[in-house]
Parts: C-alpha cells; structure tokens; sequence
C-alpha cells in the first residue's frame, strides 16, 4: 500500500533541497521525521511537513493503524518555474534575479 503527499511551488531551491532528501529515502517514516527536525535547512521543514500530510493521508485514506511504520519509499524534488524579478543596475540597464521554485512528490509504502 502506498500513500502520497505533493508540495507544489515551494519557494525553495531544487539544488539545496536534493540532498536533504536524499539523507531519507529509505528510512523509517519516525526517523526521517527525526532527521528533517534537526536538520537545518529550509528544505528540511518543507519535505517534515509533507512526509507528516503523506503519513495523514495513509490513516485517513487508506486506513493504517500506524503509518509511522511505513517506509520513505520515494522523495523527489524536481525545478517549477522561476519567478522572475528585476533590479536596477547602472546605466539605466535592468538585471534579471530568478527565484527558483520546487514541486516535491513523497510517496510512503509498507
């Protein structure tokens, strides 16, 4: 049995969200909880907060007694579109900052 939860258009980078979630893939639902806590990087909060609404989604959907058993079988981050904001810089010119964006997929199973 699987269960899911989707962050979509975080407003974090998918570069330093990465390797926080490969620290997790494959571990037990409390211990990567326990990891992403101490862990600190804006990533961690997003990916603690969508592993705890993918476990929710396990009891409530699919009717697990006790989805802190259940495994991180898959964590991805993959790029959403970049925001795209201006600043001036000399000689009247305009310089282009990018705010990248992540849309992160975690998927729990037995």
């Amino acid at each position: 049995m699987e269960a899911k939860a989707y962050a979509r258009f975080q407003r974090v980078s998918t570069r330093k969200t990465r390797p926080v979630a490969d620290l997790i893939r494959g571990k037990k639902v409390e211990e990567a909880l326990a990891i992403l806590k101490f862990t600190p990087n804006k990533g961690a909060e997003i990916l603690y907060k969508t592993i705890k609404s993918a476990a929710s989604n396990a009891e409530e959907n699919h009717g697990h007694t006790d989805a802190s058993r259940m495994v991180v079988a898959e964590d991805r981050v993959d790029s959403g579109p970049a925001m795209k904001r201006f600043t001036p810089r000399a000689y009247g010119r305009a310089s282009l900052i990018r705010k990248p964006t992540s849309h992160i997929t975690v998927v729990l199973a037995d």
